[in-house]
């Protein structure tokens, strides 16, 4: 109870400093894992390690994803491509459907591709949709984050969803068809939220960018071949990475072949093929575009808040994985008898604690494992069922340990009070119809 009591406090004082104090998010996030590390009763030794791994574990994982997927956004915006690929989109879809659009796009793009490097690639066709329609980047931002939340946490072959299945022993084929129709019925709870809730609050995608100048840079705008290359090229190399080790487990392992898609599916490798598409997009690459003070120059510089804020939060993270307080939430939880809802507020308390999504449902999934012949839990369906309702908990509820949290916030513009008002919110709203809709399905099948 201290603990929890203590994270409470930790994550208000974290509101304050940045929603009421405008405190930078990455000072702000030092001071309060700081503070929860000292006052926890962790040694300094844990503390500073803690530190040190939460910052370069986070960034050794994300950083290069981050600064060559915004580079591939500069590019978009700068040279209008992004415009010409909204105006193609809203031709197709209406001017009303972004929301639904950017939801379902994060959907089928999770399956495969982690959810931050998803938010990365499709955002600057996000921003570009939303300001060609006239709306607001937080209610799209957060159809874009919630759509990938729902299939990372729920359908294999993302990292989570696979291991769980993987620990609790259920079936991938079952679990991925589960989590399919599942998912499809809490997406539609996420468009729903972002378009009528979420989308009140106004935010313009680019502020700087009039409609004039918009029509000037579709004008002046690539094909939409040559634009939309840099976004579907990282899709393909990883979601193909996916398909072959999947279909492929435990055989060709060591085939030239396979080695070189896996290659070529990292996040970073498939990226980094995106950014090189991308140097076709101008008229004329000169060395002025690719200098300092060019289109490259000043897409580090904006990668440069992301990828330290998204480090922060990962040292918020690790102190509070190291202090045992997930450990300590989940013993306390697995005392209760409370049927398929066990293993939903286990992982969100776990998820809530410590920030991951994919920590969250190994963890969770390893505590559960043991307990199901108790709980009643037994058959292929029982345990499919199982893993939803973990993922579920996984969404619940992102907020400024989740790196994620950083990302939508940061490359959307958004600040951090309508962060925590829309899109941790949205985690929460979502977490918790998904487990209904699991709750459902357990009194069905």
């Amino acid at each position: 109870m201290l603990s929890f009591i203590l994270l409470v406090v930790s994550v208000i004082l974290l509101i304050l400093l940045t929603a009421k104090w405008h405190l930078h998010p990455f000072l702000a996030l030092l001071f309060v894992a700081l503070f929860f590390g000292f006052v926890s009763g962790m040694d300094a030794d844990t503390i500073i390690k803690s530190v040190n791994d939460g910052f370069g574990n986070t960034l050794g994982k994300i950083g290069i994803v981050i600064a060559l997927g915004v580079i591939i956004g500069a590019f978009l915006e700068y040279s209008g491509g992004a415009y010409k690929l909204a105006e193609i989109v809203l031709n197709l879809i209406g001017k009303k459907r972004v929301h639904e659009a950017m939801g379902i796009a994060g959907f089928i793009v999770s399956i495969p591709v982690f959810a931050d490097s998803g938010f990365i690639i499709l955002s600057p066709l996000n921003k570009s949709l939303t300001k060609k329609a006239g709306l607001s980047i937080v209610g799209t931002a957060v159809a874009l984050i919630l759509g990938l939340m729902i299939s990372h946490v729920l359908i294999p072959p993302t990292p989570g969803p696979i291991a769980a299945a993987g620990i609790i022993g259920a079936d991938v084929g079952l679990v991925m068809l589960m989590g399919l129709i599942i998912g499809s019925f809490s997406l539609v709870v996420a468009i729903i939220y972002s378009k009528l809730y979420a989308a009140k609050t106004y935010i313009d995608p680019s502020p700087e960018l009039s409609e004039e100048i918009i029509q000037e840079k579709i004008r002046n705008a690539p094909g939409a071949l040559k634009s939309f290359l840099p976004i579907i090229t990282p899709i393909i190399l990883i979601i193909g990475k996916s398909v072959v080790e999947l279909a492929f487990a435990g055989e060709n392992q060591d085939d030239w072949w396979f080695k070189l898609i896996g290659f070529l599916g990292t996040p970073v490798i498939a990226l980094l093929a995106g950014m090189l598409f991308v140097f076709l997009i101008p008229k004329k690459l000169d060395k002025e575009i690719l200098s300092t003070t060019g289109w490259v120059g000043k897409a580090i510089n904006d990668a440069s808040t992301i990828i330290i804020i998204s480090g922060a939060g990962g040292i918020f993270g690790a102190i509070l994985q190291n202090s045992g307080i997930a450990a300590t939430m989940a013993n306390g939880l697995s005392e209760a008898n409370i049927g398929i809802w066990l293993p939903f507020l286990l992982c969100a308390a776990i998820k809530t604690a410590q920030g991951s999504s994919t920590v969250a449902l190994i963890t969770t999934a390893s505590i559960i494992a043991p307990m199901l012949p108790g709980m009643g839990f037994e058959t292929e369906i029982d345990k499919a069922l199982i893993v939803m309702a973990i993922g579920a908990g996984a969404m619940s509820v992102s907020h400024a340990n989740d790196s994620g949290f950083w990302i939508t916030t940061q490359f959307s513009g958004i600040d951090v009070k309508t962060g925590y008002r829309t899109y941790t919110l949205g985690t929460l709203v979502v977490g918790v119809s998904t487990a209904i809709f699991v709750y459902i399905a357990t009194l069905i099948v």
